[in-house]
């Protein structure tokens, strides 16, 4: 047989375990922290950030829901509530709709981008969050903050 000819009465197979190591499975298990996505971290550290504001405020936040979205929706312009870095909101504070519930909604991607390490993005959500529910009773970040 020539070389680069092939039988015709063979389908070619693609092999993806060409060295005999097995497939590739997952690194870790499902049950470590580090088998988390991105996007499950970040919820653990939006809902880290928001435990010692809702036990202080929780009657002040019946009515209020906080939410994770991967980006802005760049349409919506001039919105009041909306914490800004240049032109990149970072996160936005939606008043009561048809549900009757205000909500915050934090934006991931952009808040991951102006952070330098994991401790910055701790941080820079926590000052985000008590600045968004600040917005919403109408009060100075600090009062949120303290305690």
């Amino acid at each position: 047989m020539a070389r680069g000819s092939r039988r015709q009465d063979s389908p070619r197979r693609r092999n993806r375990d060409r060295h005999g190591r097995g497939l590739r499975g997952p690194l870790y298990p499902a049950t470590l922290p580090a088998a988390r996505s991105r996007a499950e971290r970040f919820d653990a550290l939006v809902i880290e950030a928001l435990e010692p504001i809702e036990a202080r405020w929780r009657t002040e936040l019946t009515q209020l829901d906080v939410a994770v979205d991967d980006v802005p929706d760049v349409q919506v312009e001039g919105e009041d509530g909306v914490v800004e870095d240049g032109n990149v909101p970072l996160a936005r504070l939606l008043p009561t709709g048809s549900d009757n519930r205000a909500r915050i909604v934090l934006y991931r991607r952009p808040l991951e981008a102006r952070a330098k390490d994991g401790a910055d993005l701790a941080d820079l959500v926590h000052d985000v969050l008590v600045e968004q529910v600040a917005n919403y009773l109408g009060l100075d970040p600090d009062v949120i903050d303290e305690g």
